[in-house]
């Protein structure tokens, strides 16, 4: 078994995991699109206020796995381009 066999399954779970983190990004902008920079506060906007709590508490509870598989999609990538590498100067030598 060669390295360049590996590589279409490596490719299989690359894409899942870039699919899987593509989404948690669009969803991600998606929550903060209604994300104020600014809020004024007084009596009346507390409902304001609790939707932009809302908004960064989803926000929070998603980071780690949008870094998790961020991190995962490099090194994949990182691996199946090194793969590559490796077979095509083996081939040359």
């Amino acid at each position: 078994m060669t390295a360049m066999d590996t590589i279409p399954v490596l490719l299989i779970v690359w894409a899942a995991i870039l699919a899987c983190f593509l989404g948690l990004l669009a969803y991600k902008g998606q929550l903060t699109r209604y994300e104020e920079d600014q809020l004024f506060l007084n009596e009346g906007v507390s409902h304001q206020q609790q939707l932009q709590s809302e908004i960064i508490r989803k926000v929070t509870k998603i980071q780690p796995f949008v870094r998790v598989l961020g991190v995962a999609t490099a090194v994949m990538t990182a691996g199946i381009i090194g793969i590559f590498t490796y077979d095509a100067w083996q081939h040359l030598r």
